[in-house]
């Protein structure tokens, strides 16, 4: 494998260049280096990872509030429960969908539980991920911004009926949220609303892709599969493993910046305005930094992984998407002797990565064998 080679113009742009920083090295550079890469790169108020300087300063600590290890901790018995509830449901023996059957459901009965939702948003949610997904692809800016007010709309009544019921709401944390204050003033309508977009639109569907991309990946690899069998009940090792998985096949694609102020990367002279899209997956699979990128070292990369980024901008839920992951992995072992490739994966159509189709099928006989049911494990087709 050749080095990624350093940022490439995009052909297709206009106006300000955008170039694709695609080495693990310089999207690293970019990445912790906030004076010269501004995170502001859109039109919508994005908390906190469109801010920069001393307003990303002022709003970090509060997201970062929610996502405490005390936290996590008491949340966890309630997101193993819908785990080994969605498990549970999925047939044996027959194929099962990684992101469809397994991945979707857990994300959103998981995101409803941690902020007080309804049950009955899942529904209304699964729709609006679809949606979603097909809107970005579509890359039609008005079919996106229509998307994304259904989605404010829904937010927007969540929070509408907590301040309406005033001491009579709910102790969740979305009421939390209506109630916090940053600088000493109350957040506005449109901050609470960031901030809750940010956590679910693409929170949910990123969740559920990476339990596609694991589960399949331990179909795929028996060797792995077993080594992780025995090491489940090993915190650290699990979550080190899951972050490798992700690692060698990163959903997480790309975040944007625009360049401050003149400067260079990779030997490229960059102008101010310029767009950069830092390519998390490529920059994963990077052999000047990994060797061999599908070689499976959960230890040795464990420093270098990107999947969560790096820099200010880090991602501030990474502690509850650890969480999510881990907790639906082990439910998925514990019920299973086997987890078998079935069929061809599907990859998403860009710009979203993961799989739109990953099947596989999950045994409790250890005696049963893929060969001896007829099925059998295909290459990815697109």
């Amino acid at each position: 494998m050749s080095d990624p080679g350093p940022p490439a113009r995009c052909p297709a742009s206009s106006g300000p260049p955008t170039w694709h920083v695609t080495r693990h090295a310089d999207v690293v550079a970019v990445a912790q280096d906030a004076r010269s890469f501004s995170s502001a790169v859109s039109r919508h108020l994005q908390i906190p990872n469109g801010l920069d300087g001393a307003e990303h300063a002022r709003f970090r600590p509060l997201v970062e509030s929610f996502f405490t290890e005390d936290r996590m901790d008491a949340l966890e018995p309630d997101l193993r429960a819908i785990a080994a509830e969605v498990v549970r449901s999925l047939p044996r023996d027959h194929p099962v969908e990684t992101v469809a059957d397994l991945g979707r459901p857990f994300a959103v009965r998981a995101t409803c539980t941690w902020l007080g939702w309804p049950d009955s948003l899942e529904t209304t949610l699964l729709d609006w991920m679809r949606d979603n997904h097909a809107a970005t692809r579509s890359a039609d800016h008005t079919r996106t911004s229509e998307v994304a007010a259904r989605f404010d709309a829904i937010i927007t009544e969540l929070t509408r009926v907590r301040r309406d019921a005033g001491e009579a709401a709910p102790g969740d944390v979305t009421t939390e949220l209506t109630q916090a204050t940053v600088d000493g003033r109350p957040l506005e309508d449109a901050e609470i609303v960031s901030i809750l977009r940010n956590w679910t639109a693409g929170d949910i569907a990123s969740v559920a892709l990476c339990v596609g991309v694991v589960v399949r990946y331990l179909a795929d690899h028996p060797d792995v599969q077993e080594q992780v069998r025995r090491s489940r009940h090993d915190r650290g090792a699990l979550e080190r493993a899951i972050d490798e998985m992700l690692r060698i096949d990163d959903p997480f694609v790309a975040n944007r910046r625009v360049v401050a102020e003149p400067t260079e990367i990779g030997g490229v002279a960059l102008d101010r305005g310029d767009r950069l899209q830092l390519r998390w997956t490529a920059a994963n699979r990077d052999p000047a930094r990994f060797g061999d990128p599908d070689a499976y070292r959960p230890e040795e990369n464990a420093p270098h992984n990107l999947v969560y980024g790096t820099g200010p901008h880090v991602c501030p839920g990474r502690s509850l998407a650890t969480l999510e992951l881990r907790v639906v992995l082990e439910e998925v072992l514990d019920a299973t002797t086997r987890i078998d490739s079935v069929g061809q994966v599907v990859r998403e159509d860009p710009p979203l990565g993961g799989y739109a189709s990953a099947p596989v099928v999950l045994r409790t006989d250890a005696s049963t064998t893929g060969a001896g049911s007829g099925i059998s494990a295909g290459a990815p087709s697109r």
